[in-house]
């Protein structure tokens, strides 16, 4: 375990601000106060030195540094986050980047990820909404082992909550329909078959959620992929 202090923390993530990279996530959608732009490639870096570390995990999340957020999702450990503490981050969530970076380098590894992805996906909040969703699409990527009707349980609530015209929570819900549709030949049927009734919605999001999916689903290289 680190012994470094979140204080310590912080100041390293300052040296590794860039002004520039927080312009760029302004035009990706990431528009929040207290961004220092440090890049991916240096927060997991720093994330390897540091190691696991649950209570620092806590402590810089605390912070409400952005950056901070993204590494704490990273050294936290999954068998010590508590439902509670899922909850708390969860209402904390204020940009996508952050949403993603909590549900598919952390929760989706703790016990409660199936029920809070059926859970939040229903709730109204924008990014808790999306990460009921993201938690959707990690566990189809990351959970080689579970059994199809898991993911079956997912896509009547896709079909459900296909019409929010909300841009990160449409992207989620389709990006939970791709993974699912690509695990194997039995999803990839079903997911094709809840595309078209998403499309039978007729509304703007469920349109554009729909044409990607399948565009994705029913194109050569998923089809070749899953027949191998």
């Amino acid at each position: 375990m680190s012994r470094r202090t979140a204080q310590e923390v912080v100041v390293k993530l300052r040296s590794l601000s860039d002004p520039k990279a927080v312009e760029g996530a302004a035009r990706f959608g990431i528009d929040v106060p207290d961004i220092l732009g440090v890049s991916a490639p240096a927060l997991r870096k720093l994330a390897k030195e540091i190691g696991a570390d649950h209570r620092l995990a806590g402590q810089l999340w605390r912070t409400g540094i952005h950056d901070a957020r993204g590494l704490a999702a990273l050294i936290d450990d999954p068998a010590m986050v508590t439902e509670s503490q899922m909850e708390r981050w969860a209402k904390d969530f204020n940009s996508w980047a952050v949403c993603d970076a909590a549900c598919g380098c952390l929760f989706d590894k703790t016990p409660y990820a199936w029920d809070k992805a059926i859970e939040w996906s229903r709730r109204e909040k924008e990014y808790v909404k999306r990460a009921g969703f993201v938690l959707m699409a990690c566990l189809a990527v990351h959970d080689k082992k579970a059994p199809d009707e898991r993911f079956e349980a997912f896509l009547p609530l896709i079909v459900e909550q296909a019409g929010d015209e909300r841009n990160f929570v449409r992207k989620a819900v389709n990006w939970a329909l791709r993974q699912i549709g690509k695990r194997n030949r039995r999803l990839n049927r079903l997911a094709i078959q809840t595309a078209r009734e998403v499309r039978a919605l007729g509304t703007r999001s469920a349109r554009w959620i729909a044409s990607d999916a399948l565009r994705e689903l029913t194109g050569d290289k998923v089809q070749a992929r899953l027949r191998r």
